[in-house]
């Protein structure tokens, strides 16, 4: 899903078994929270939820970051409220949900962009660093969950649409914390989709390749290296590139590798944030949205070349865990014949 003129004006829908927006089913006024305001693809899902008569709270890590993203559709537009606040603090985000019904009196799609990771071996990385990826990441969803679910509810409706980068489904050699907590989001948004269902509230964990831009003030000022430093990187400033201690310092070190693949995704642009936006407005107006939506190529790829892997090395020991039958070997030279047989078909 590249951004390019012509991928434009292609216009792209959910399937029909979601039951998305259509001509016979026209979209009904909606009223969002989106968190990470600052964030490329949410300021693209801010846009067309505006240009699509939704209402929007915006909500930015800072005040700054949160003007920057609206000024150009928020003055002239009623439709649209601005704040910010920090995920990380449970009051904070009351905050902002007391404020979105003061403003709209209902919420109906909560969506969560906000993401923090430190480039850097596992071992380079001090407490601060690491309990800031939590805090941030797993708590900040947690909290946002916690602060509204009351209220949908009572409402007996309602969506949450959480980015969980693709690093949630693959590790990457530099980036072992920032991986940590996106499976920590995956397992616990899984556990609660069976205790809101009941209640007519949905989720959806969109997996993509990167989001953009959204830190909190603070850790701009603690980073020792950000990629604001380069021109081609500051999209990318959710990231803290960490100096790499002298064992990981070499050009195959995992502080490095993950440099390397941050800037390649920043030269590529792997993802076209007017279509995903589209699409993600589609999630949230239609009736039947999955658990999981994979938008770009990369993302694909990945969750693919992920999945290959666990069923190979599944099958490779497959025998281990099954009582044997009569004729059957006590090595795995059996379940080798039988995997390559398989794969010559």
């Amino acid at each position: 899903m590249t951004s390019t003129p012509e991928a434009h004006k292609v216009k792209i829908r959910l399937p029909k078994v979601c039951d998305p927006p259509s001509p016979v089913n026209p979209a009904q006024q909606q009223v969002w929270i989106i968190f990470g305001a600052s964030s490329q693809i949410a300021a693209s899902l801010i846009q067309h939820c505006l240009e699509s008569n939704d209402k929007v709270v915006a909500v930015g890590s800072t005040s700054e970051d949160t003007h920057e993203s609206t000024e150009k559709f928020y003055s002239s537009n009623s439709n649209a409220v601005d704040t910010c606040c920090d995920v990380r603090c449970r009051t904070s985000v009351k905050s902002v949900i007391d404020l979105a019904l003061l403003h709209f009196k209902q919420i109906d799609i909560i969506a969560n962009c906000v993401e923090y990771g430190v480039i850097g071996s596992c071992e380079d990385q001090d407490e601060y660093e690491l309990r800031n990826h939590f805090e941030t990441n797993f708590m900040g969803t947690l909290h946002i969950i916690q602060t509204t679910f009351s209220h949908l509810k009572k409402q007996g409706s309602g969506r949450y649409l959480f980015f969980n980068t693709t690093p949630g489904a693959l590790g990457i050699p530099g980036l072992g914390p920032f991986y940590a907590t996106k499976c920590a989001v995956e397992g616990l948004l899984e556990s609660m989709l069976y205790e809101i269902d009941q209640f007519n509230v949905k989720l959806t964990l969109i997996e993509c390749g990167w989001v953009g831009k959204d830190v909190p003030e603070l850790e701009a000022d603690r980073s020792i290296s950000s990629f604001s430093s380069s021109s081609s990187l500051s999209t990318w400033g959710h990231f803290i590139l960490k100096s790499p201690s002298e064992p990981y310092s070499q050009a195959n070190g995992p502080a490095l590798h993950a440099k390397r693949l941050v800037q390649w995704l920043c030269d590529k642009q792997p993802l076209c944030h007017v279509k995903c936006a589209e699409l993600i407005w589609q999630l949230g107006h239609c009736n039947d949205p999955p658990l999981r939506l994979s938008l770009g190529s990369y993302a694909i790829e990945s969750l693919r070349d992920r999945m290959r892997c666990l069923v190979e090395e599944l099958e490779d020991w497959t025998y281990l865990h099954f009582p044997l039958t009569a004729g059957e070997s006590t090595s795995g030279e059996e379940s080798e014949e039988r995997r390559e047989v398989d794969d010559s078909l």
